[in-house]
C-alpha cells in the first residue's frame, strides 16, 4: 500500500526515522580514493559480467550506490546495456558522470526509487550500497528493488558478511554506518523479499588502505520470478 506522499509502506516500518547523517558527506570527501583503496574488485567484476551476460544486449539496468562509476557502470556500459546509476553524494554522482558519460546519473535516496519514476529495469546492480542502511531498511530496500524489476528480471547484489546493525566505523579518514548479516540470514533476506537465489560466491578481500579492515564479500545471483 502507499501513503498519501505516495511512498509505499511496509509494516513495522517508520519511513520517517530515515537517518543519513554524515554518510553522503563521507564519500564527496572520500571521492575517487574509494577506488584507490579497493582496487582489484574481482568479486564484483564477476558478479557484474554475470548480470551482463545473463540479460539481452540493450537491457535497462540500475546501479544502486554507483560511487564513482568504476567498475560496474563502466562495465555493464561496455557491454551494451542502459545504465542508470543512483547515489546519495553528490562528489559521486559527478565523478560517475565524467568516468562513464555513455551512462545516466541521478542524485537520489534509494528510498525515494518509487517515486522518482525511473523503471521498470530489466536488471539490478546493488554492490556494497545496502550495507549503508540500518537493518530495519534493508528488506524494505529490497523489496523496492523488487517492485522496480520486471518479471524475470536480475538483482546481483554484493554485501560484506558482518554481524552488526548501524555501526560506525572509521573508513578512509572518516566515519560511515554500516549493516550486514551472516551469509544464512542474508540469504533469508533476500528470498523474503520475493527473490530466487540462482548462485552465490564469496571472496576473502584485503583492500590496499591499512585503514579499512580485510573482509569478506558476499555476492548472491538473483532472479524476480
Amino acid at each position: 500500500m502507499s501513503n498519501t506522499d505516495g511512498h509505499r509502506t511496509y509494516a513495522g516500518y517508520d519511513r520517517t526515522a530515515i537517518d543519513r547523517t554524515g554518510q553522503a558527506e563521507a564519500f564527496d570527501a572520500i571521492g575517487d580514493r574509494y577506488d584507490e583503496a579497493f582496487p582489484h574488485k574481482e568479486g564484483q567484476l564477476a558478479a557484474g559480467a554475470w548480470l551482463a551476460e545473463q540479460l539481452p544486449a540493450g537491457s535497462r539496468i540500475l546501479d544502486v550506490g554507483c560511487g564513482t562509476g568504476v567498475p560496474t557502470a563502466r562495465q555493464l556500459t561496455e557491454a551494451g546495456h542502459r545504465v542508470v546509476g543512483i547515489d546519495l553524494s553528490p562528489g559521486m554522482v559527478k565523478l560517475s558522470r565524467d568516468n562513464v558519460p555513455g551512462a545516466e546519473f541521478h542524485r537520489m535516496d534509494l528510498a525515494d526509487l518509487e517515486s522518482r519514476g525511473l523503471g521498470p529495469f530489466d536488471g539490478v546492480a546493488a554492490f556494497f550500497a545496502l550495507l549503508m542502511l540500518p537493518r530495519g531498511e534493508i528488506p524494505v530496500a529490497l523489496r523496492t528493488l523488487h517492485g522496480q524489476l520486471r518479471p524475470g528480471g536480475l538483482l546481483a547484489l554484493g554485501m560484506v558478511e558482518a554481524d552488526v546493525d548501524d555501526f560506525a566505523i572509521p573508513f578512509l579518514g572518516n566515519t560511515i554506518r554500516v549493516s550486514g548479516y551472516l551469509r544464512d540470514e542474508l540469504r533469508q533476506v533476500v528470498r523474503d523479499a520475493g527473490f530466487e537465489i540462482a548462485g552465490e560466491e564469496s571472496f576473502a578481500y584485503a583492500p590496499a588502505s591499512t585503514d579499512v579492515s580485510p573482509e569478506i564479500q558476499l555476492f548472491l545471483h538473483c532472479r524476480r520470478p
